[in-house]
């Protein structure tokens, strides 16, 4: 029975293991609970057996299963891709707040480091007056990004920032890699999720000052910039939002454990 082997007298977290039960048997936490009773078959228990030696070694239980969950639906990671935080569903929810606010007709968004393409795709999904292009310098995280977009609404680009960008956007919205080099960060992140995607030089600014120091050619005259942030880079932020940018409201937006996450940035009235 489940229960018999989730409450194995072994060296394993019982949290590893309920997780691992879930993940086999496609069951929450709370329906593994309610589940003990039931039988196990044996290739059940052998797939069991498989993901919790992983999660013992310290792979997340997004690249096992190689999904992960972000605003109502289950988007495909690897190792190529960032895990989706929910912190960049609180990004995405406020962008479309913003852009409801400020813009009543078609809107044109341009994705910068779209990843697994978690941001570009869900702002799709929200309006067909969206129209949503996403670049990514990795080819491995844009053929991620490109599955999950199976109702090709959004444009892909292999491209580093705005090389290769034509035309103008209403908005740009980009979560960049914002850790420096020298940052201690959890073992299981840097060990396991794409170095590419985490760091960044100028301690953690380098793309952020790139970003909004080429930003004027690629705007329309109205437009807003949304970022996610390092908790401790709003000042630095700030600071370069002012160097390149003047006549904008700068608006630093917490997440949900009340840390310094978001910048948007507007002309818009």
């Amino acid at each position: 029975k489940i229960r018999d082997v989730i409450y194995k007298n072994d060296k394993i977290n019982l949290d590893k293991k309920r997780l691992a039960m879930g993940q086999v048997l496609s069951l929450s936490l709370i329906d593994v609970s309610l589940s003990l009773d039931k039988e196990l078959s044996f290739y059940d228990y052998v797939k069991y057996l498989y993901v919790v030696k992983r999660l013992v070694r310290g792979v997340p239980i997004q690249y096992i299963s190689g999904k992960a969950y972000f605003y109502n639906r289950w988007f495909k990671v690897n190792r190529n891709t960032l895990i989706p935080r929910v912190e960049t569903e609180y990004l995405v929810l406020e962008t479309k707040k913003l852009i409801d606010k400020y813009f009543s007709s078609d809107v044109s968004i341009l994705d910068i480091g779209t990843g697994s393409g978690i941001i570009a795709i869900t702002l799709a999904s929200f309006s067909d007056k969206y129209d949503v292009c996403a670049t990514d310098i990795s080819s491995s995280a844009l053929k991620v990004a490109k599955y999950n977009d199976n109702l090709s609404q959004v444009k892909f680009i292999h491209t580093d920032l705005y090389k290769g960008i034509d035309r103008k956007f209403d908005v740009v919205i980009s979560n960049p890699p914002y850790i420096s080099h020298d940052e201690e960060i959890m073992d299981i992140v840097y060990d396991n999720e794409p170095h590419l995607a985490l760091y960044a030089d100028m301690d953690g600014l380098y793309f952020y000052d790139k970003i909004l120091s080429e930003c004027k050619e690629y705007l329309n005259d109205k437009f807003f910039i949304a970022f996610e942030i390092g908790y401790l880079q709003a000042d630095s932020i700030i600071g370069i939002v002012n160097k390149y940018l003047k006549d904008v409201n700068i608006i630093v937006d917490k997440d949900y454990s009340g840390k310094d996450r978001f910048i948007f940035i507007t002309n818009c009235n």
